[in-house]
């Protein structure tokens, strides 16, 4: 047996060059709209803490929208319902990419980041129950709270902590949330959909398939998609399912690769790739942040008010879920893919820095405080508790991830340097040159 034939294959494999290149300019973006989401957070904290919370509430609470189509909502369930719905087409736009043109079509390098979505769910999900089950007052329902990932905050604590994290890493953490994303857009459409409506979840398919087939005939026409992109909005948010389901099913039929009449594959970008273009810097710029300073808010009351919040089960549930659960269940999921591949960590790489992503992963604020406001209802005691304990938890696992990769800042400088060097000067780094590209970077 040769050596080749004995060497296990890479747990965390360095990608081919084109497409970390486009994967490096959406940690790019998203680390800008992790910053822009900090900061909506942040004032929206001061501001509902502050002698003018009233005033805080009176702009959250603010309706807008035709009341005859049922669309007089507030700002906070326009930003909930609406602005989140941009966010998940651009996470279903880089899902559909990824597994039909990206390196993720390999089932061996798509075993990875979707078993460790799948245990970082499961695991975080079975400790909140565990622990506030008993709660009362429907406190079982928020189940789902702790077991979502923020890729726009955890890159923020990442542009801070791992700028030298090596690329393969970066990588499996965003694909990594892209598939939490879809699993939460699964959870929130089958377990937070209270009244079903079959007429307008029927209707919408009309304007989704209308929508499809022009997408699928490459038709860019804003003037055509958006108008119908809203009615399948609409109808989906007059259905009882979340409106933000709508998102993600709109994206699943934009076409990932070029037809053969605009030159195929190696032509350039095809269509997904050109909407998550348009789309990513509204996402990442304005949808979340926007969201973040409307939900974030939540009058805290002091040390007093910290240690009430803090003390609900449910809140202990939340904490234990996103600092405990997330990285075990990550990390127990990468593991027993390695045992059953026979995989191994890639060179210079150990347990300690999947660790280190794990916890990462374990910073949830974006689409767990949807959920917790699906759970227990926006502005309620119980939402409020939520509100702090995903803030406390996302905090704390941010500081034990930083203090686990910086412990690794030596490494990691020496694996960036390796990955950057480009001796012959033809733009792509020597490492690279002996991969091909092929369809990965389709």
């Amino acid at each position: 047996m040769t050596d080749a034939t004995r060497r296990r294959t890479s747990l965390f494999g360095r990608r081919s060059w084109r497409e970390t290149r486009r994967i490096s300019a959406i940690l790019r973006k998203e680390t800008v709209g992790g910053g822009l989401l900090l900061i909506g957070a942040l004032l929206a904290l001061v501001w509902s803490n502050s002698p003018w919370a009233d005033s805080y509430q009176s702009v959250r609470d603010f309706r807008v929208g035709p009341a005859s189509l049922h669309l007089d909502l507030s700002l906070a369930t326009w930003a909930a319902d609406g602005l989140l719905a941009i966010f998940f087409f651009v996470a279903g736009l880089e899902l559909k990419r990824e597994f039909v043109a990206g390196d993720l079509r390999d089932p061996r390098r798509a075993a990875v980041p979707v078993a460790a979505a799948v245990g970082g769910v499961l695991v975080p999900a079975a400790i909140y129950y565990l622990i506030a089950a008993g709660a009362g007052e429907g406190a079982a329902k928020g189940w789902a709270i702790p077991t979502a990932t923020d890729i726009a905050f955890a890159l923020a604590v990442l542009a801070v902590v791992g700028r030298f994290l090596p690329s393969a890493l970066r990588t499996f953490l965003l694909t990594l949330a892209v598939v939490d994303d879809l699993l939460a857009i699964v959870i929130i459409a089958v377990f937070y959909t209270a009244d079903l409506s079959v007429g307008p979840l029927l209707g919408a398919v009309v304007p989704l398939a209308v929508f499809g087939l022009l997408v699928q005939r490459r038709v860019r026409s804003w003037w055509l998609l958006l108008p119908l992109a809203a009615v399948t909005w609409t109808l989906m948010h007059e259905s009882g399912v979340h409106a933000t389901v709508a998102g993600v099913l709109l994206a699943f039929t934009v076409p990932v690769i070029r037809s053969e009449a605009a030159g195929g594959p190696d032509a350039g970008p095809g269509l997904a790739e050109h909407f998550e273009h348009r789309f990513r810097p509204i996402s990442a710029g304005v949808a979340v942040p926007v969201f973040a300073f409307l939900s974030a808010g939540v009058t805290i009351g002091g040390v007093a008010g910290l240690a009430t919040a803090l003390t609900d089960r449910v809140a202990l549930g939340i904490v234990a879920g996103l600092v405990v659960g997330k990285p075990v269940g990550i990390m127990a999921a990468t593991w027993l893919v390695s045992r059953f591949t026979r995989a191994d960590l890639d060179e210079g790489l150990n347990w300690l820095d999947v660790l280190g992503l794990a916890l990462l992963g374990g910073i949830g604020f974006t689409v767990s405080l949807l959920i917790g406001e699906l759970a227990f209802g926006l502005g309620s005691e119980r939402d409020g508790h939520v509100k702090v304990a995903v803030l406390a938890g996302s905090l704390l696992a941010a500081l034990l991830a930083t203090f686990i990769l910086r412990a690794r800042t030596r490494l990691y400088r020496r694996v960036h340097e390796l990955e950057t060097v480009d001796r012959d000067r033809d733009g792509v780094p020597d490492v690279y040159e002996s991969q091909t590209d092929g369809a990965a970077g389709r």
